[in-house]
C-alpha cells in the first residue's frame, strides 16, 4: 500500500475543498482558457529548468526514456516524453488485454452495477458519459476499466488490444480535476469534462469504446494514429500535454474478464498502480 503524492496538491485542496476556492474554480479554473494558458506557460524554453528537479523529487528513473533528458527543452517536451520499447514490454499472450497507460487504474466486471468509485454510493452516468443513451445500453453489462494517470506518470497512452480503429468523436465540455480530491465531491466531473471518444474492433470479441477524458490543465488530448488502421495491442493512440488526466475503456457484455486481484481491489475503493503493457484481463 501506498500514499500518492498529489502534484499541487495544495491548489487542489483550496479549490474543491474551500468556499472560496470553488468561487475560483467556478469562475475560472474550470474553464479551457484557464488550461490553455497554462499549457502555454509549459511550453516555455524557460520550463526546461523545472525538468531535472521533478525527476529528482518523483523519483523517476532517466534510463526509461527514450532521450536524454537534456534533449527536452520545455517541461511540455518532457512530460509527453518516449519511453524507451523496453521500459514498457506488451503482455504476449493474444488473448489478453493490456493497460492502456501508465496510472492507477479502477476495474468494474459489471457497469452498471458500480455501487463506489472513489466513494462509497458514487456510480456512473453511461449515457451522460458517452453522451448517447444507444451507445449507453449497449455497453451498460461489460465492464469497465478507469485508468487515471497523474503528472508523475508517463503521458502516453495506447491500444489495449488489436484491431481496427475508428474516428475520435469528441465531446465539449469544462476541465475539473480528476484527481481523488475534486471526484470524491463530484463523479460528475468525469462526464461533463472534455472528452474523446473512439471505437476499437476487434475480430472476434466485437467493439471497444476507448474514452481520454481532459482535465484542469491539460493543454489537449493529442490523438496520433490513423482512423482505418489497423493496428496491434500495445501501439501508440496518442498522448496528453501538460496534466493529471484519465482514460476509460468500456467492453461489450460478456467479452472479457478483468484481472480478480484488480476487481477486488476496486470494490473496496483501492486503486491498483500498474504500468503500460501490463495484462488487465483476457478476452473470453
Amino acid at each position: 500500500m501506498e500514499t500518492e503524492k498529489v502534484y499541487g496538491e495544495g491548489f487542489l485542496q483550496f479549490a474543491y475543498g474551500n468556499p472560496l476556492g470553488s468561487i475560483a474554480l467556478h469562475t475560472f479554473i474550470k474553464r479551457p482558457f484557464f488550461s490553455h494558458w497554462y499549457g502555454r506557460r509549459m511550453d516555455q524554453t524557460k520550463t526546461q529548468e523545472k525538468v531535472k528537479p521533478f525527476i529528482a523529487h518523483y523519483g523517476l528513473d532517466p534510463n526509461e526514456f527514450a532521450d536524454s533528458v537534456d534533449h527536452y527543452k520545455t517541461f511540455n517536451e518532457f512530460f509527453y516524453r518516449k519511453l524507451k520499447p523496453s521500459a514498457r514490454p506488451i503482455d504476449a499472450d493474444p488473448q489478453s488485454l493490456c493497460y492502456p497507460a501508465d496510472g492507477r487504474h479502477l476495474g468494474f466486471a459489471d457497469a452498471s452495477a458500480i455501487q463506489s468509485v472513489f466513494v462509497k454510493g458514487q456510480r456512473f452516468d453511461l449515457s451522460k458519459l458517452l453522451d448517447s443513451e444507444k451507445l449507453a445500453q449497449q455497453y451498460e453489462k461489460g465492464a469497465l476499466l478507469l485508468s487515471r494517470l497523474c503528472p508523475v506518470d508517463y503521458h502516453r497512452f495506447h491500444f489495449p488490444a488489436a484491431g481496427t480503429v475508428g474516428n475520435t468523436r469528441l465531446i465539449n465540455g469544462p476541465l475539473f480535476s480528476v484527481s481523488p480530491i475534486a471526484l470524491k465531491k463530484n463523479l460528475s466531473y468525469f462526464w461533463q469534462n472534455k472528452r474523446t471518444i473512439t471505437e476499437l474492433h476487434t475480430k472476434d470479441h466485437g467493439t471497444l469504446l476507448l474514452l481520454e477524458i481532459g482535465a484542469t490543465c491539460v493543454g489537449s488530448i493529442h490523438q496520433t494514429f490513423h482512423p482505418g488502421s489497423s493496428i496491434q495491442k500495445g501501439e501508440e493512440k496518442g498522448y496528453f500535454s501538460f496534466g493529471g488526466s484519465s482514460t476509460i475503456l468500456l467492453f461489450p457484455p460478456g467479452s472479457v474478464a478483468l484481472d480478480p486481484q484488480l476487481l477486488e481491489h476496486s470494490n473496496q475503493c483501492i486503486e491498483t498502480y500498474a504500468p503500460m503493457g501490463h495484462a488487465v484481463g483476457r478476452f473470453l
